[in-house]
């Protein structure tokens, strides 16, 4: 086990006090951190006492402590999984060799690409999600936002360490920059798209942190094969933080679910009290899983066949399949050419990104199952829409289908768009049920469900965050 220094100005399991350099590097960018976490951090709760994990160990049986922290003072570390000193490359062109623990002047562009978009989606959600504290539904819920902030802080750090350490003066220089864009600016976006859409209303933060947070499971787990070991062990420990994000979306969505159904068993209507009706919450989850596919990339993708060649990103659970080097044989892939749809045989490794998105999609679809369940007596069933649907990245973008998977014309599409995804009423319906914080202990807004259990065993009516916003 890898020994844990608490104590540090900066937490790590990784002997940071023995490269005084690096120490000083990290200890200088520290402050640029805490300013852009006090300006773009949650808005109006920095002085809150909030009951958070903060990550202590790499150990399965104790890795985090609870306790009351203010966000501010909260102990960002940078963690690693343990070593395996037998481990070798599992799949591309290196396969069976010894893993890496520097980077190879090969492919030092290219990993530094991974890890700073990677570490830019990070920052990305936090400045998302800054303003949902002032219309929280619960302070249980209150909660489980900032703790996946204050995580998804941490993941900054994780990304910041790997740049530092690895890559020299570019590195600090791409390090600094992760500081300096924001999501939705339009002359510093964030680099992917689905983190410049804004998060106005708690539904669109529990759709996003159930389908973009599990497309960040799923990138990680991607990484977590890498023969650059550092980045592997460092996303192996940050899929451990990473189950709660997708638990607080997924458990999130389905209380609101849950709330609604009970309205429908009794005979009354949802809207009419002041929840949320089923078909609007489709076409929230219509928009998040498609934006979130998107950040798979393209269904033939150069980009992807060379990182899987180099060892550098693999599929999720590399194990899983027989063949590792992906150089015979074909893959089938549907493209849309000359103006119709047509399937085409592609080799392998090009289509690498469809075997991690279709991991992805059958992930989602078994928390759809679990919502399903909670609405089946009342003849509706939630759907992911057809990969074909409103997407902005890959073969089908800029095209026109309906959620069926039907091409339709462009005005077809934008006549019944408030069918298929969020209009301006829908949206303007849900932040009116919100338009008011629940900060009570113990209580809960009329559009959502209690949970089924408090957090590290604690009541529901725990005072989980102490309500004293500015």
């Amino acid at each position: 086990m890898s020994t844990v220094s608490l104590n540090d100005k900066i937490p790590n399991n990784v002997d940071l006090s023995s490269d005084k350099r690096l120490q000083r590097a990290l200890e200088q960018w520290q402050p640029g951190f805490l300013a852009w976490w006090k300006e773009m951090g949650p808005d109006g709760f920095q002085a809150c006492d909030t009951y958070l994990r903060t990550a202590i160990s790499v150990d399965a049986g104790g890795w985090a402590h609870f306790d009351y922290v203010k966000m501010p003072d909260y102990r960002w570390g940078i963690f690693l999984a343990d070593p395996d000193d037998e481990r070798k490359i599992g799949f591309g062109d290196h396969l069976g060799d010894p893993v890496w623990n520097e980077v190879p002047g090969e492919y030092r562009n290219p990993l530094r690409r991974l890890i700073v978009t990677q570490g830019d989606t990070e920052p990305a959600s936090v400045e998302q999600q800054r303003q949902l504290g002032k219309t929280c539904p619960s302070l249980y819920d209150l909660r489980n936002l900032f703790q996946v902030n204050v995580e998804e802080g941490r993941h900054l750090w994780a990304m910041v360490y790997l740049l530092h350490t690895y890559f020299g003066r570019d590195g600090r220089e791409e390090a600094e920059a992760l500081l300096q864009r924001r999501s939705g600016n339009p002359d510093k976006p964030r680099i992917l798209e689905a983190f410049n859409e804004p998060i106005e209303d708690w539904l669109s933060f529990f759709m996003f942190t159930t389908f973009t947070d599990r497309d960040g499971k799923f990138q990680l787990l991607s990484l977590a094969e890498s023969a650059f070991d550092p980045l592997a062990r460092t996303c192996r420990f940050m899929l451990t933080e990473e189950a709660h994000h997708m638990f607080v979306g997924q458990t999130g969505v389905g209380r609101v679910v849950q709330r609604t159904a009970e309205l429908l068993r009794g005979g009354q209507d949802p809207r009419a009290n002041g929840a949320i009706p089923l078909d609007m919450l489709q076409r929230y989850l219509n928009f998040w899983y498609t934006v979130s596919l998107d950040l798979f990339g393209s269904e033939v993708s150069t980009n992807g066949a060379s990182y899987f060649a180099g060892g550098l990103k693999a599929r999720p659970k590399e194990e899983r399949f027989a063949d590792h080097r992906l150089l015979d044989g074909a893959a089938r892939v549907e493209l849309f050419e000359d103006g119709r749809i047509v399937a085409r045989e592609v080799q392998p490794r090009l289509a690498v990104n469809l075997a991690t998105r279709k991991a992805y999609q059958e992930d989602c679809q078994a928390a759809l199952d679990k919502w399903n369940k909670l609405v089946a007596v009342h003849g509706f069933e939630f759907r992911l829409p057809s990969e074909r649907f409103h997407r902005s990245v890959g073969t089908f973008a800029g095209l026109f289908f309906d959620p069926e998977g039907r091409a339709i014309s462009d005005a077809e599409f934008h006549r019944r768009a408030p069918e298929f995804l969020p209009s301006e009423a829908d949206q303007a319906y849900v932040r009116s049920l919100m338009a008011k914080p629940v900060s009570a202990p113990g209580t809960f807004a009329n559009w959502i469900a209690p949970p089924a259990r408090g957090i590290n065993g604690r009541p529901e009516d725990f005072e989980y965050v102490r309500w004293n916003e500015a």
